[in-house]
């Protein structure tokens, strides 16, 4: 059956950016704005504290990853108290060498390697709702794995970087999602995935999104009762189960109608509907515009 992770991060269709080392050494503090973009870090030696807003601080640690899918404002710093050098990561030039806190020179007390990339799908800001805030990962050897091969071709200029680039940052985004305890996470895909009820109808939604599901049917599939299945479904995805049903549709549809050259019946028939004027009817009050102008816009 369909996979909804693979799913989600085929249609964000991530792309690489940017990577850096990063290192740290005595009194140092970074305050970093909100950035919007996804961004990722594995630390390679040493440890530090990350405070992102809205989240409890933490410790990093060496083997340690940390991914922020929609990179909200944070603070990094070592263990003494500093006062934080403040950084606009949209205004500020990308450095081309290793960024160095604090103390010059010497031997760190933390070393990272670190970048961001950014998602293509015009339906980000949906599907990173779906996913932790902040994804924080420890002993996973093959996610630092995957960070340093990041570094690496990124540094380089060989024949077929930006392909190898985006494969390895799906592949990072996968293997840090299903490294992220799922009942410990709050509304979202990975917590509606981890609920052993919810999982199947899940499953179900993702590989068949364009039957014409009911909440009853769907209940079925978790063995629940209508009732039991829209309420634990809406807390544990934080949407009720029809409205996540045609938000994934929409996405798919925004997809389709922005990558293949197909009609609009075609497309209408491909998310599960009975006539194009009826899609056109529904993606015109989801999306607020026509899938004809729409596609002609993208």
């Amino acid at each position: 059956m369909t996979d909804p992770l693979s799913q989600v991060i085929a249609l964000l269709q991530p792309r690489a950016v940017f990577s850096k080392p990063i290192s740290g050494a005595g009194r140092w503090a970074v305050r970093y704005s909100a950035f919007g973009h996804p961004s990722f870090c594995t630390v390679l030696a040493g440890s530090c504290r990350l405070a992102v807003d809205g989240h409890r601080p933490l410790t990093l640690e060496a083997g340690d990853f940390l991914l922020l899918p929609a990179t909200p404002g944070f603070t990094m710093s070592g263990f003494e108290p500093a006062t934080p050098e403040r950084i606009d990561p949209k205004l500020t030039p990308a450095p081309t060498a290793e960024v160095r806190h604090g103390t010059r020179g010497g031997r760190p007390d933390v070393r990272l390697l670190g970048g961001y990339f950014v998602f293509d799908s015009p339906d980000a800001d949906l599907l990173v709702s779906l996913l932790p805030a902040v994804m924080h990962v420890r002993g996973v050897e093959r996610l630092s794995l995957l960070v340093r091969l990041v570094g690496d071709e990124a540094g380089e200029r060989r024949s077929g970087r930006d392909l190898v680039l985006t494969r390895l940052v799906e592949l990072l985004l996968i293997e840090a999602l299903r490294s992220t305890p799922g009942e410990d996470t709050p509304p979202g895909l990975l917590r509606g995935l981890a609920d052993p009820r919810l999982a199947p109808a899940l499953r179900h939604m993702h590989a068949n999104f364009a039957r014409p599901w009911t909440v009853a049917q769907l209940a079925k599939t978790a063995a629940l009762s209508r009732s039991a299945f829209f309420e634990r479904f809406t807390g544990a995805v934080g949407l009720p189960p029809m409205e996540y049903l045609l938000a994934w549709r929409m996405a798919v549809a925004k997809d389709l109608l922005r990558r293949e050259d197909l009609g609009l019946s075609e497309v209408a028939e491909r998310v599960g509907y009975a006539s194009a004027s009826t899609f056109s009817t529904a993606f015109s009050r989801h999306v607020g515009q026509a899938p004809s102008r729409y596609a002609r816009a993208s």
